[in-house]
């Protein structure tokens, strides 16, 4: 079994992205499967032209993707992405789009594959707040949960992903009257996600 689990460079003039700070501090190896760790770029291009190479090549069993929600108080596992790419913050290219579509001829929504409501059930037994988030937002966060999920169902595999959002992390939050999550919680909630993934 393989597990693709990737998070995000900073961007919005934050000096670190929590999602990647505890990606990369994950294990190489969980419940007996492989873990693959990559950080994504943030821009819309870039995930798009990234992810379905990353996905083709590495043919993982289960992809989880992780990102930064700052001000969202807790772990939120994403129930759905859109076809829309929307923002008025440019990513970290200087792009903008507005209601652009992540890819042309494609569906306008992806249900997550993972098995949501039972990863956010085993990170509050694990006394980790969490939650099901239905909005992934219209930045480079729901193009790279779409992506990956479309990526997927045009390949015909039986990959099973999903995206989660991660509150700031302490080091982000001390200038800010913000929620904010310590790394090695961020870090144990993805550990708890992967196993339960790979459980269901």
């Amino acid at each position: 079994m393989k597990v693709l689990v990737t998070g995000f460079e900073p961007f919005g003039g934050e000096g670190i992205n929590p999602s990647w700070e505890a990606v990369s501090g994950l294990p190489h190896e969980i419940e007996g499967a492989s873990i693959v760790k990559r950080q994504l770029p943030v821009t819309f291009n870039g995930v798009r032209e990234l992810l379905p190479r990353l996905i083709i090549k590495e043919k993982p069993d289960v992809v989880i993707l992780a990102g930064q929600a700052g001000g969202r108080p807790n772990i939120t596992v994403e129930r759905v992405a859109i076809n829309v790419m929307d923002s008025k913050m440019p990513d970290n290219e200087g792009f903008a789009p507005e209601d652009e579509p992540v890819f042309e001829d494609a569906p306008a929504a992806y249900f997550a594959t993972l098995p949501i409501k039972a990863i956010v059930s085993a990170l509050r037994e694990a006394k980790i707040p969490a939650g099901v988030s239905n909005t992934a937002g219209t930045y480079v966060c729901n193009s790279a949960m779409f992506t990956t999920l479309h990526t997927i169902a045009v390949a015909g595999m039986e990959t099973r992903a999903g995206f989660i959002h991660v509150p700031f992390s302490h080091e982000q939050a001390l200038d800010k009257s913000r929620p904010s999550m310590a790394i090695e919680t961020i870090k144990r909630a993805l550990e708890v996600a992967v196993r339960t993934s790979l459980r269901g």
